[in-house]
């Protein structure tokens, strides 16, 4: 892992912690913490700004590349919770809750239980230990994968990640309702008067993670993510198409 740490002066207490954190995340990610880069720009940030990004270089072997070329119409899809709106669709949210609604990060919303600033600011999730462990689980060499292909649900939610590992011969159908919306993504649908098009495709929506998986172990693998601390739903499955992602109304 390397970070960047740019602010228009640096505050020891404040760098500290920022550096700890680091190393916390690392540390439970099993990633080393090789170095960095860190710029003080007093014209270029203002007072108590700081910009931070951070780079992470991974090594996997060549024949344990999840490339989705084993995708096949019938695999199920495994949505992994988020913790809230994770790294997309903080201008919008910014927009909505401060601009429109006018409120402060420290306004006590009940809906949420919290502060609106602390759930804005909660910890994106890290899937890495759970999936690396249950890849060693149910796809041993010499054997069929269980587990096919993973999507991260960023920005361009279901319908733009997805695409992404899928063959050409196949589509992904996600249902609503399969999983529990959190407040709140209830709460941005709710006073930006956005359609439904518009929060999937902008927000997670409460999953982070999609796991394509053989339909046959579907039970075992989404038990096994929740025996990991995950909350875990069936949400979709494979069909035949053209590459695309959908999402559809669950039918009673």
């Amino acid at each position: 892992f390397l970070d960047y740490l740019g602010t228009g002066k640096l505050e020891a207490g404040v760098f500290e912690d920022i550096i700890k954190g680091f190393a916390k995340a690392c540390a439970e990610n099993r990633c080393a913490l090789i170095g960095g880069e860190t710029a003080q720009m007093p014209g270029f940030y203002q007072p108590g700004e700081y910009d931070l990004s951070g780079t992470i270089v991974g090594v996997v072997e060549k024949t344990a590349i999840l490339g989705g070329r084993d995708v096949k119409p019938g695999d199920a899809v495994i949505g992994l919770a988020s913790s809230g709106l994770h790294t997309n669709g903080y201008s919008l949210a910014r927009k909505i809750f401060f601009e429109q609604l006018r409120l402060k990060p420290d306004c006590f919303i009940p809906e949420l239980g919290c502060k609106l600033g602390d759930e804005l600011l909660k910890i994106h999730i890290s899937y890495g230990p759970a999936i690396l462990a249950l890849l060693k689980r149910f796809n041993r060499p010499g054997c069929p994968r269980k587990i096919k292909a993973l999507a991260h649900i960023t920005g361009g939610g279901f319908v733009d990640n997805i695409p992404r590992v899928l063959p050409k011969r196949c589509d992904v159908v996600i249902h609503k309702g399969s999983w529990p919306i959190p407040p709140v993504f209830q709460l941005l649908a709710k006073h930006g008067r956005l359609d439904e098009a518009e929060l999937y495709q902008v927000f997670n929506m409460g999953v982070g993670m999609v796991v394509i998986v053989e339909n046959s172990s579907a039970e075992a693998i989404t038990r096994a993510f929740r025996a990991k601390g995950h909350q875990a739903w069936l949400i979709g499955e494979v069909v035949k198409g053209t590459g695309a992602a959908r999402v559809v109304q669950a039918t009673p």
